[in-house]
C-alpha cells in the first residue's frame, strides 16, 4: 500500500527563525521540505540521524565537520550521524532533507 502526499496540503512549521518546513514521515525516515529566508542561520549542531541535504533553489553556505562550502541548486551533501553541521542562507532557499531514522522531534510537532 502506498501513500500519496501533496506538499501544498501539508502545513508549514517554523522550526527555527527563518526555517519553515513541511514534513513527511515514514517508518524509517523523515522527508523535510524547507523554505529558508535569506540570512537565516542554522546554528552548529549534531544529531543521531544520517542526513542527506539537497539545495533545490538558492544558495546555502553549509559547514560540515569544519569544512564550509556554498551549495547551489542540484548540489547534495551527505551528513553522517553525529557530525557537527550548520549554515546560513545566502539567498532565499528551498532545501530538501532526508533523515534516517525518523526525526521523532519533528514528528511530534
Amino acid at each position: 500500500m502506498s501513500n500519496v502526499f501533496h506538499l501544498n496540503d501539508i502545513d508549514r512549521k517554523e522550526i527555527i527563525p527563518g526555517f519553515q518546513a513541511r514534513f513527511v514521515h515514514t517508518d524509517s525516515m523523515t522527508l523535510s521540505y524547507w523554505d529558508v529566508d535569506k540570512g537565516a542561520v542554522l546554528p552548529l549542531h549534531k544529531h543521531i540521524h544520517e542526513q542527506v541535504t539537497q539545495v533545490e533553489d538558492g544558495e546555502f553556505e553549509l559547514t560540515i565537520a569544519g569544512k564550509t562550502r556554498v551549495y547551489t541548486k542540484g548540489m547534495v551533501a551527505v551528513i553522517p550521524s553525529m557530525t557537527e553541521h550548520g549554515g546560513v542562507a545566502l539567498t532565499d532557499c528551498k532545501i530538501f532533507d532526508i533523515f534516517s531514522p525518523v526525526r521523532e522531534d519533528y514528528k511530534a510537532l
